[in-house]
């Protein structure tokens, strides 16, 4: 059975205990994932989460209401079978890190720059053992190797569904260190948010907001809210 069929067929979803961890089944038929491998996942309030948004479809079923099954889905079908690359990949924006490239001017973002993201890289430093090097302007500058193995070795040390959120919590915010920070429960989501966005928010600011752009915006962050909700149920 194709998980992603065009209509609604069952007449109810549910969660259950299964070899391996929880599943959800369709009229006792178990759901699969696009690339048909059974869709198990780590706890019950995830499963029972996805059963809720299959339980949700009505006539046509649309993907896009169905943000906890895609998670999972990703996590099975990709970040499962290429976790070494899709943890890299995270690990290497430790490298040209946000948090770490700084406004030449005006003297009141460099000072709001600071006052944001100042508290995080202490929070590297001392909680992580990952010191990192700020620098003014976009010119690269080069981070200490025993840093970045630190903050590798956090990353390689989530499991798949979890790393599936936190590829979100990365990509999204444009930070290494926002997102470990909201996954170790450093800061909430909201807060990264609008630490991840402190440019743009100068910005709209001083020329106003973009209709455009708001709605892009708005999509993102709800894109980040849901990756938060999805690390929470894995655990």
């Amino acid at each position: 059975m194709s998980a992603w069929a065009a209509k609604r067929f069952w007449k109810q979803a549910t969660a259950e205990a299964c070899d391996g961890g929880f599943c959800v089944k369709l009229d006792g038929r178990a759901v699969k994932t696009p690339a048909k491998r059974p869709l198990v996942v780590p706890t019950l309030a995830m499963a029972q989460a996805i059963a809720a948004e299959w339980d949700a479809q009505e006539g046509l079923v649309n993907p896009e209401t169905m943000p906890v099954t895609r998670a999972a889905n990703s996590a099975l079908d990709k970040v499962a079978v290429q976790f070494d690359e899709v943890a890299g990949l995270l690990a290497a924006y430790g490298e040209t890190d946000l948090l770490c490239y700084r406004a030449t001017g005006p003297a009141a973002l460099i000072a709001r720059q600071a006052a944001g993201w100042d508290p995080i890289l202490q929070w590297a430093a001392q909680d992580l053992g990952a010191p990192l090097h700020v620098t003014a302007g976009v010119v690269p500058v080069d981070q200490p190797g025993e840093s970045i193995a630190r903050l590798t070795a956090l990353v390689q040390g989530f499991t798949a569904f979890e790393l599936a959120a936190v590829h979100d919590l990365i990509a999204i915010s444009g930070s290494l260190l926002l997102g470990l920070a909201v996954a170790q429960r450093r800061i909430s989501v909201k807060q990264a948010w609008d630490l991840s966005r402190i440019d743009e928010t100068w910005q709209n600011e001083q020329w106003g907001i973009d209709d455009d752009a708001a709605e892009l915006e708005a999509f993102k962050q709800s894109a980040l809210e849901q990756a938060d909700r999805f690390f929470a149920l894995c655990r």
